[in-house]
C-alpha cells in the first residue's frame, strides 16, 4: 500500500472537496493519507494531518491541488526527500501541473500500477551570508524558479556585486538581480526580458531586471556555477525566492546561489511538449485574423 500527500490551494474550495473525495477513494484501498496541519482542517481531514517534518517520512507521491505557487510549496517541502509530485491544474493554464481535476483518480491508478513517468527539474541551493542575520545562524532555501535580490518598498534602485565562481562579473545598479533555473525563465526571468530556456536543461540563468547601465543581457551559465550577489551600496535589498518574500539584506550581505543536490520530480502520464505548453500559454499558433 501507498502513502500520499495532498497539499492545496488554500484559498480554491474546488482543491478542499477534491482532496476529501479523493483521499476517501485512498483509503477505501488501503492506502495512507496524509496532509500538512493546515491543508488538513481546510479539507476536513484533520484526522491525517501530520508537521512538515513527518510528511515525507516513507512517502510515495505528493499530489499538489491549485496552480504553480501550490505545486512550487509541494516541491518545496518533498524535493529533498526525492518524493515525486503529480500537480493538479485548479484554475488557469500552468507549465507545471500535469492533469485537470476528473482525471485524478486514473492518474493515481497509473501512478501505482507503474504506469506513470518522471521529469525531473533542476532546483536551486540558496545560501545566505549575511551578518545582519546573524542571530539567524545559516539560513538555506531551496527554489525550483528562481531566486531575486531587488529593491525594497522604498523603490530605490539597487548596486549588487556579481561574482561567478569566485571572479567578479560587474555591479549592477537595477531594480534587481534574478538568479533562475530553466523552469524559471518563464516565470519572473521571463517578464523581465531573459530568455525561455526549455526544463530539460540544466543551466544558471542570470537576469538584470530594468538595469541602469549599458549591459542589460541576460547571462546563460553552467549548472556547475556558483552565483554570489552582495549588496554594494548603503541602500537594502530585498531576497526573494519562488515568490516569497524572506528578508532584506543590507551592505556586505550576500546570496550564493548553486544547483541543489536533489532536483524536482515532476510525476507525467504520457509525452509533455513544452512547446505546445508555450503555446497554449501564450496563445500562439493561431492563424493571424482568425
Amino acid at each position: 500500500m501507498a502513502s500520499i500527500a495532498f497539499l492545496l490551494h488554500h484559498q480554491h474550495p474546488e482543491a478542499r472537496r477534491l482532496a476529501g473525495q479523493v483521499a476517501d477513494w485512498l483509503l477505501d484501498r488501503g492506502h495512507t493519507v496524509r496532509l500538512p496541519a493546515a491543508d488538513a482542517e481546510l479539507a476536513g481531514l484533520d484526522a491525517h494531518a501530520c508537521t512538515d517534518a513527518d510528511l515525507t517520512a516513507g512517502l510515495d507521491l505528493a499530489v499538489s491541488l491549485g496552480g504553480d505557487g501550490t505545486m512550487l510549496r509541494a516541491v518545496d517541502l518533498v524535493a529533498d526527500d526525492q518524493v515525486p509530485v503529480l500537480g493538479v491544474n485548479m484554475g488557469q493554464l500552468g507549465y507545471l501541473t500535469e492533469i485537470e481535476p476528473p482525471a485524478l483518480p486514473g492518474a493515481l491508478e497509473a501512478f501505482l500500477d507503474g504506469r506513470s513517468a518522471l521529469e525531473e527539474r533542476m532546483r536551486l541551493a540558496i545560501d545566505v551570508d549575511a551578518p545582519s542575520w546573524a542571530e539567524a545562524g545559516p539560513v538555506h532555501f531551496p527554489a525550483l524558479n528562481e531566486a531575486v535580490l531587488g529593491k525594497t518598498p522604498t523603490g530605490q534602485i539597487v548596486r549588487l556585486d556579481v561574482v561567478v565562481d569566485g571572479e567578479r562579473f560587474a555591479i549592477y545598479s537595477a531594480d534587481g538581480v534574478i538568479v533562475a533555473t530553466p523552469t524559471g525563465s518563464t516565470a519572473y526571468a521571463w517578464s523581465a526580458g531573459g530568455p525561455i530556456i526549455d526544463p530539460d536543461h540544466t543551466a544558471l540563468l542570470l537576469t538584470p531586471v530594468a538595469p541602469h547601465m549599458l549591459f542589460d543581457r541576460s547571462l546563460v551559465l553552467s549548472p556547475r556555477a556558483c552565483v554570489r550577489l552582495e549588496v554594494a551600496s548603503d541602500r537594502p535589498a530585498a531576497l526573494s525566492v519562488d515568490g516569497r518574500n524572506v528578508g532584506e539584506l543590507v551592505e556586505g550581505d550576500a546570496v550564493t546561489c548553486t544547483t541543489a543536490e536533489h532536483p524536482a520530480r515532476l510525476v507525467t502520464l504520457g509525452p509533455r511538449s513544452f512547446l505546445a505548453t508555450l503555446k497554449a500559454k501564450f496563445d500562439l499558433g493561431r492563424t493571424p485574423g482568425a
